[in-house]
C-alpha cells in the first residue's frame, strides 16, 4: 500500500535492501544499501538533511509553492487574498486521493491552500527507520551517547511534527511508532486511532527532543530552539483547537477535551519559554531584511533557522517568489492579491485601529496615506501606491529593496529578480513566532484554564518587543513610524473584535467572544505572519472558517483604495476620446511615468470602485453601492475601493464544518476494503 511502503530516503540516496538468507552473501564495498550505511553520525546527517526542503520549505523551489508565502496563483485560502471573478473553493466532494502519490503535480496546489500534510505515511516510515537504525548503531558502538541522544531527538521531533501537520489536515489517523511490516495486514490497514493518543505521542516525541537535541549543531540546521519553536507551533494549535472545536462531532473519538487542551497549551507555553529564556534572540533587524537577503543567511538575532538560495552553488536552488513580488524587471502579476479586510487590520501609529486613532490622515485608506499612520509592517508588505493588480494592492514583503525599483527605474534587471531564478533567502524559523506562540498559549490558559493574568512584562516581551523592531532607511524616509506599545491598562476598543463576521458557527458559539488582549495577539500574528502559510491555520483552529465567505464577511471581496481618474498617463488623443483633459499619471514607481488606465471606453460598465459615503458611530468605514465607469460617469467620482473584476463569492459549502478537516480520500477506502478492512471517514464527508 502506497500510503505505507513508499520510503522517503535523506537526498538521492536509494538504499537497497539485502537479504541475508544465504551465508555467502557480502556486504557491497561499493555500493551504500541499507546494511552499510549505518557507519557514522555524518550518514545520519546526510539522511536527515535531504528532508529539510519538506520541514523548512522556505520560499520552495523554481516554481514550486508547497509552503510557501502565497503570492501568485492559487496561494494559501485564508482571508488576506481576493482575486477576480469566482473566488476560489478548498475542497467541496471527497477527491480519489489526497495527493499523496509524488507524481501528482496538483500536490503544491492543494498543500498550499490547506497549509498542513498530505495523506502520506512516507516521512512517518522515514523517521520510524531511523530511530530503529538509531539504536542498531548505539548498540554496535557507532555513536556516542551525546550524538545518540541528539539525533534521537531529531528524529523524534521530525517524527512528531509530521504527526502533528497530520493531525492538522485529518484529525484521527492511524499512528505507528515503529516500522510496518508489509506482511502485517492488521498493523497496515488499522482504522484511524483518536487525535489525543496521536497527539499525546507527539508530546512525548517533543519533550524527549526538547531535553536532547544540541543547542547548536551548525547554522542552519536544526537545534534545540528550532525545536522549541516548531513544537510550541504544534502544541498551540492542538490546544487552542480543543478549545473552540469541544462540540465538533469530529472529536467524539476522543476523552477529556479540557484536560488536553491545557496539557497542550501548557507545553506550547513551556517550549517558547525555553527559547525566550535562552536571551540568544532578539529584534534587531529591520523586517524587510528578514525575507530580502540575497545569498547568505542575514546577520540577525531574530532568525532561528534560515532557507538561503544560491543557485551558483547548486542550480536547483532558487524561486520565483521574488518575482511575483515586484522584481522580474516589472511587476509579475498578482492574480490574488490584499484586500480591504487585510488593510483594516493594521493599527495606527498611536495603537489604536482606524476607527479610534487621533493620529492625522487615520480614516485615510489611500495607500501614500498608510504608510505613515499605520503600523510600518504596512510598509513593508505592500507597494506605497495602487498598482493593476486583482484588487489594486500589491505584495512586495519578500524582496529586498532594491529589485521592486527595476520595475520602473529603466534599467537592466539582474537574473536573480527574474523569472524563478530568485536567490534571496527565507527565515524559516523565527524568534517573533516563538514569543507570539508564548503569549497566546498564556493568554488562553488565563482566560479559560485558571492559568497565571499575562502582565505587562509578558507583552513587554512578546507583542511590544516586535514593535520596536528598527526601522530601514527607506521607511523612515517615508516618514513611516514604529508602532506604539500595548499597555494591558489602555487595550483599545476595536468595533471589528465585535461585528458580525465573528460571529462563527464554531469559535464564537462555542465560546463567545474573545478578550480586547486576545483580539490584539490575534491581530498581531495577522500582521506579522502576512502570507506566511499561518493564516490558514489559524482561522481553522479559532473556528473562523466562516471568515472565508463574503457573504459572512463582505470584506474580503473588496479591494485597495483606488483614485483610477488619477492612475493614468492620458495622451491628448486619448483624452479627447474620453472627454477628459490630459494628464500625467500620479504613480511615480511605474516605467516612464506611465499609469495603468482602467476608465477607458472597453471598461464602460466593468470597472466599479466602491465609495466611502461617511463613518458609522463607532467610528468604522461606511461604503456605497458599487459605482461603474460608464460614458457619463465623471472620471474624478471614480473614487473608491476597487471591485475586483467580476469578483463573485465563493461556495457557501467551502465552510461547512466538515471542511475543518480534510475527507480521507476514495483511494484510500477502495484499498481498505480491497483488503477487508474498514477505515473510518471524518463527519459530514460520509
Amino acid at each position: 500500500m502506497k500510503k505505507i511502503i513508499n520510503i522517503v530516503f535523506a537526498a538521492t540516496l536509494l538504499f537497497s535492501l539485502v537479504g541475508c538468507e544465504d551465508f555467502l552473501d557480502r556486504q557491497s564495498l561499493t555500493t551504500m544499501t541499507d546494511g552499510n550505511y549505518w557507519e557514522n553520525e555524518s550518514n545520519v546527517r546526510l539522511f536527515v538533511g535531504g528532508a529539510y526542503g519538506n520541514y523548512f520549505s522556505g520560499y520552495s523551489d523554481n516554481w514550486g509553492q508547497v509552503y510557501a508565502p502565497g503570492v501568485y496563483s492559487s496561494g494559501e485560502y485564508s482571508d488576506e487574498r481576493t482575486t477576480t471573478g469566482v473566488q476560489a473553493n478548498i475542497l467541496l466532494s471527497v477527491p480519489s486521493d489526497n495527493w499523496y502519490r509524488a507524481e501528482n503535480g496538483y500536490r503544491g496546489y492543494w498543500l498550499a491552500r490547506r497549509a498542513s500534510a498530505p495523506w502520506n505515511f512516507a516521512y512517518v516510515r522515514k523517521w520510524n527507520l531511523l530511530i530503529d537504525r538509531l539504536n542498531t548503531m548505539k548498540n554496535g558502538g557507532k555513536l556516542s551517547d551525546e550524538a545518540y541522544n541528539h539525533w534521537m531527538g531529531v528524529a523524534r521531533f521530525l517524527r512528531g511534527w509530521e504527526y502533528s501537520r497530520f493531525v492538522e489536515s485529518f484529525g484521527d489517523v492511524p499512528y505507528y511508532d515503529h516500522v510496518v511490516s508489509a506482511n502485517d495486514l492488521d498493523d497496515m490497514y488499522k482504522d484511524r486511532d483518536p487525535r489525543t493518543k496521536v497527539m499525546d505521542a507527539v508530546k512525548e516525541d517533543f519533550d524527549f527532543a526538547i531535553k536532547n537535541v544540541r543547542i547548536s549543531d551548525g547554522t542552519n540546521y536544526i537545534n534545540r530552539y528550532v525545536v522549541g519553536t516548531i513544537a510550541s507551533r504544534c502544541m498551540l494549535f492542538e490546544g487552542t483547537w480543543y478549545v473552540y472545536h469541544k462540540n465538533d462531532e469530529a472529536l467524539k473519538t476522543c476523552t477529556d477535551i479540557n484536560g488536553h487542551a491545557k496539557t497542550y497549551l501548557e507545553a506550547a507555553r513551556d517550549y517558547a519559554q525555553l527559547v525566550i529564556d535562552s536571551g540568544k534572540y532578539a529584534f534587531d533587524t529591520d523586517f524587510r531584511t528578514l525575507f530580502g537577503t540575497l545569498y547568505k543567511t542575514p546577520s540577525s538575532k531574530e532568525i532561528i533557522l534560515y532557507r538561503e538560495y544560491n543557485k551558483s552553488a547548486n542550480s536547483a536552488i532558487q524561486h520565483c517568489i521574488a518575482s511575483y513580488s515586484g522584481g522580474n524587471g516589472g511587476r509579475e502579476g498578482q492574480s490574488t492579491a490584499g484586500n480591504f479586510s487585510t488593510m483594516k487590520a493594521f493599527l495606527c501609529t498611536d495603537g489604536k485601529p482606524y476607527s479610534s486613532s487621533s493620529v492625522a490622515n487615520a480614516k485615510s485608506f489611500r495607500l501614500q496615506d498608510m504608510v505613515k499612520t499605520r503600523d510600518p509592517r504596512f510598509e513593508s508588505s505592500y507597494l506605497d501606491e495602487p498598482t493593476n493588480s486583482a484588487t489594486g494592492l500589491y505584495i512586495e514583503k519578500f524582496i529586498d529593496r532594491v529589485g521592486p525599483t527595476f520595475s520602473y527605474n529603466g534599467q537592466p534587471c539582474p537574473t536573480y529578480y527574474a523569472s524563478c531564478t530568485n536567490e534571496n533567502g527565507y527565515p524559516c524559523v523565527r524568534y517573533a513566532e516563538t514569543v507570539l506562540n508564548w503569549i497566546e498559549a498564556k493568554c488562553e490558559l488565563a482566560d479559560h484554564f485558571g492559568g497565571a493574568a499575562v502582565t505587562q512584562d509578558d507583552i513587554d516581551k512578546s507583542i511590544n518587543a516586535i514593535r520596536n523592531r528598527p526601522l530601514d532607511a527607506e521607511a523612515t524616509g517615508k516618514g513611516v513610524k514604529k508602532l506604539a506599545p500595548l499597555q494591558l491598562g489602555a487595550i483599545p476598543n476595536d468595533p471589528e473584535r465585535t461585528s458580525s463576521a465573528i460571529h462563527t458557527t464554531l469559535g464564537y458559539q462555542t465560546m463567545g467572544e474573545i478578550s480586547p488582549l486576545m483580539w490584539e495577539i490575534r491581530r498581531e500574528r495577522r500582521v506579522e505572519f502576512l502570507l506566511e502559510q499561518y493564516r490558514p491555520l489559524d482561522i481553522r483552529r479559532w473556528g473562523q472558517l466562516e471568515l472565508m465567505l463574503g457573504a459572512n464577511n463582505p470584506d474580503i471581496l473588496v479591494g485597495g483604495y483606488v483614485e483610477l481618474d488619477l492612475a493614468a498617463t492620458l495622451t491628448e488623443e486619448q483624452a479627447k476620446e474620453l472627454g477628459r483633459p490630459a494628464q500625467t499619471t500620479n504613480l511615480k514607481k511605474t516605467k516612464a511615468n506611465v499609469g495603468y488606465n482602467s476608465l477607458t471606453a472597453a471598461n464602460y460598465d466593468k470597472v466599479a470602485v466602491y465609495p466611502v459615503e461617511g463613518f458609522n458611530a463607532d467610528g468604522t468605514i461606511k461604503l456605497g453601492e458599487p459605482l461603474y465607469w460608464k460614458k457619463d460617469v465623471d472620471p474624478a467620482t471614480m473614487r473608491g475601493f476597487l471591485r475586483p473584476l467580476n469578483i463573485k463569492d465563493r461556495d457557501p459549502r467551502n465552510v461547512l464544518v466538515r471542511n475543518y478537516l480534510e475527507p480521507v480520500c476514495t483511494d484510500v477506502i477502495d484499498q481498505y476494503k480491497e483488503k477487508k478492512y474498514t477505515i473510518t471517514q471524518n463527519p459530514g464527508w460520509e
